[in-house]
């Protein structure tokens, strides 16, 4: 049998029994359904591996629940150090979710993932191009194409005939300091 194959029979057999285990055992469903996916995610990294486990729900909960352990003891550090002062405590807002914003997301899905990256690297966490080429891993030439054809995207996309689109903030703030 392939061992994609063998990987969805398991999945298809057992995902739903996991998931229930694991809300039992986080009391947070989503939470649940996350570590599941992992552990999934861990075999069909390796199929062939996991075709010769010899209980595969087995050793898909024991993965699934070192991810939910590792998971608790990173989240209990970061109340640590929230209440130790260390960390601030003051959460981050989410942001509005105004039509523009929706519009722009479901957007930026719409783009490959390399020009999806990019852009929301250059333009929302207002990296520079340098920097961004090398958090991708490619050359500053690439990132200015995907940049381009990405802003061309983006405007058909949006319906949006001038397709010029505004600096990064960083530029704004610097053109407004010179």
């Amino acid at each position: 049998m392939d061992p994609q194959q063998h990987v969805r029979q398991v999945y298809a057999a057992s995902a739903a029994r996991l998931v229930a285990q694991m809300y039992a055992m986080t009391g947070d469903y989503a939470e649940a359904q996350d570590v599941v996916q992992e552990a999934f995610v861990r075999a069909l990294a390796r199929p062939a591996r996991f075709q010769e486990v010899t209980n595969p729900e087995a050793w898909l909960r024991t993965v699934a629940l070192n991810v939910a352990r590792s998971r608790h003891r990173r989240r209990v550090l970061l109340h640590g150090l929230v209440h130790s002062g260390r960390l601030d405590p003051a959460r981050p807002s989410a942001p509005d979710l105004t039509p523009d914003h929706v519009a722009l997301v479901a957007a930026l899905q719409r783009l490959p993932r390399q020009a999806r990256e990019t852009v929301v690297l250059h333009h929302l966490a207002d990296l520079p191009v340098t920097e961004v080429a090398t958090a991708l891993g490619c050359s500053v030439e690439a990132v200015k194409t995907r940049l381009v054809r990405a802003r061309r995207a983006l405007a058909d996309h949006l319906g949006d005939d001038d397709r010029v689109r505004p600096a990064p903030a960083r530029a704004r703030r610097e053109a407004h300091h010179a």
